[in-house]
């Protein structure tokens, strides 16, 4: 059991940065805000559960992509690693508002014209909670932990299933609870937060492609 809740505890260190509910949140209130009380609900359950099952075919289907395409694990980091340094980048020095993405401005056109548009899963789901950097992470966390040399094989079963639904979950609750979010901590909280999560990416980033680098002069050794 220990071993199962050090598994668990470490998942979530890794992927919270990057799936960051806080700027999902923001960028939740900026697109449903004409949306009624029980449509903001659905859309927020909607969006955590595209959430969990792209979680679930990353890591159970990604290995098959990269033998598909013929992708190493050392290039999967390294690039992985890139993703994710820019990413925490564009978190520490943001040249835009969470609400001015190409795929939220799509949909704020879509809601000026007074159309249905479902936000749960462009662009809440992907890009902003799973997004490339997240993928990356689990796909690359995938192929090196089931060696088996870290943890037992029903923990590495079990513990994936349970990280993605507590992600999930915790974004559930935040857009759920987005509006106290936003008057308790504030613009300028969740950008002090965006901004700290960024640097914690960017730092795992270079860690990741060190490790893709070494990976690969092992290789040749």
């Amino acid at each position: 059991m220990l071993e199962l809740l050090k598994a668990i505890g470490l998942g979530l260190v890794v992927i919270l940065p990057l799936a960051n509910p806080l700027t999902t949140v923001a960028l939740f209130l900026g697109l449903a805000g004409d949306m009624s009380f029980s449509e903001r609900n659905h859309q927020a359950f909607q969006a955590s559960v595209y959430v969990f099952a792209i979680m679930m075919v990353a890591w159970y289907a990604g290995n098959a992509v990269l033998h598909t395409f013929g992708i190493s694990i050392p290039g999967l980091r390294i690039a992985g690693g890139l993703i994710v340094a820019f990413i925490g980048f564009r978190m520490l020095f943001p040249t835009k508002a969470a609400g001015q993405s190409v795929e939220a401005e799509q949909k704020l056109d879509e809601l000026e014209k007074k159309e249905t548009v479902n936000i749960a899963f462009v662009p809440l789901a992907m890009p902003s909670t799973a997004g490339p950097g997240t993928i990356a992470m689990i796909i690359s966390s995938a192929s090196t932990v089931r060696s088996g040399e870290d943890f037992p094989d029903w923990v590495i079963t079990v513990a994936p299933v349970i990280i993605f639904f507590l992600v999930s979950l915790i974004l559930w609750i935040s857009l759920r609870c987005s509006g106290g979010i936003m008057k308790l901590v504030g613009k300028s909280g969740i950008e002090a937060i965006s901004r700290l999560m960024g640097f914690l990416l960017v730092c795992m980033g270079v860690q990741f492609v060190i490790n893709g680098v070494l990976e690969v002069v092992h290789a040749f050794h």
